[in-house]
């Protein structure tokens, strides 16, 4: 079984920054993608950014929305993902969530309770 906690959410107003973490325990996972989601109300979640295992190397991939403003790293064990968010906007407000999801004939996901980001205009 794999925990994943966030943290890191808070209050900022627009144009600032906030960094997120999500810490994983239970298992390694160096060789899991990993990504953040987020949610605002009344909406369906989606996609921000994930960071892939492939050929031996981490790659990222960021939603339009995040793109030249959100970061997206791993610690070097692997087990901790971090997403750095700056030029915060309003329509960024949301609960963040982290997913690991861990390969095989039937893929597995996991993910942390959230974490709530709100901008302030």
């Amino acid at each position: 079984q794999v925990q994943m906690v966030e943290s890191g959410g808070g209050v900022v107003q627009a144009g600032g920054s906030l960094r997120l973490s999500c810490v994983a325990s239970g298992r390694t996972l160096i060789n899991v993608d990993m990504g953040w989601y987020r949610q605002a109300p009344g909406k369906e979640r989606e996609f921000v950014a994930m960071i892939r295992w492939s050929l031996r190397a981490y790659n990222s991939e960021y939603a339009h929305s995040a793109k030249d403003r959100f970061t997206i790293s791993r610690d070097n064990a692997g087990n901790a993902t971090y997403l750095e968010m700056n030029n915060l906007k309003p329509e960024d407000t949301a609960v963040y969530s982290c997913n690991a999801r861990v390969p095989g004939p039937v893929p597995i996901d996991y993910w942390g309770q959230g974490t709530q980001v709100t901008v302030s205009s």
